[in-house]
């Protein structure tokens, strides 16, 4: 009775798992290019792409078995790219079989990200470490800005002193004596002493 609990728990766990939206996995990154070389073929160099859509900058190739068309792949600095191409490299993980070190490594999915020229690939390449952890947004998922805390922003701490009755000189209407208020504090900045959190 208690396997049979415990495989229940499991099997519900997994299947909320399976439906929460975006995924992180390990990736080993490689680039490819239109231009000229080994890293493009013909449908590369006529920018076509296996789903049809022109290949550009931000786009990438996937196994769409296990990241669909149309994910969004983000990589750790930020930047998203579409899933919207495939090859047989990707698909067989030869990139991460090969230079994978550990296990883990090995079985790492390849994201082979699309660049126009063979020098903007091998410097981002080159600048880039080959396996990371990557974010996939899977398609027709819905997505929250995120609002930005860190900006400083102008508050003034004393809002300005507005009045309605209007004294015309020489008319001889004696104006209501107000209270003095202190001059307004204009220009001061309070930054959120929460912005570097997080960072």
């Amino acid at each position: 009775m208690k396997r049979l609990v415990l495989l229940l728990l499991f099997g519900v766990t997994a299947g909320a798992n399976g439906f929460t939206g975006d995924k992180s996995l390990l990736a080993r990154v490689t680039v490819y290019w239109a231009q000229g070389g080994h890293g493009a073929d013909q449908y590369t160099r006529q920018h076509k792409s296996a789903t049809g859509t022109r290949l550009r900058q931000g786009h990438c190739a996937v196994d769409p078995k296990k990241i669909p068309y149309g994910s969004h792949v983000v990589l750790p600095d930020g930047t998203t790219l579409s899933a919207v191409d495939t090859g047989t490299a990707v698909r067989n993980r030869k990139a991460a079989r090969r230079s994978g070190r550990t296990n883990y490594e090995r079985n790492a999915v390849v994201i082979d990200k699309f660049f126009e020229t063979k020098r903007q690939a091998l410097a981002w390449a080159n600048s880039n470490p080959p396996f990371v952890s990557v974010k996939v947004i899977p398609p027709n998922t819905l997505t929250v800005a995120k609002p930005n805390i860190t900006n400083s922003q102008r508050i003034a701490l004393n809002p300005a002193i507005t009045t309605t009755n209007a004294v015309t000189p020489g008319s001889g209407v004696v104006a209501p004596a107000t209270k003095a208020s202190p001059p307004a504090t204009i220009g001061v900045i309070i930054r959120n002493p929460l912005g570097r959190l997080g960072r």
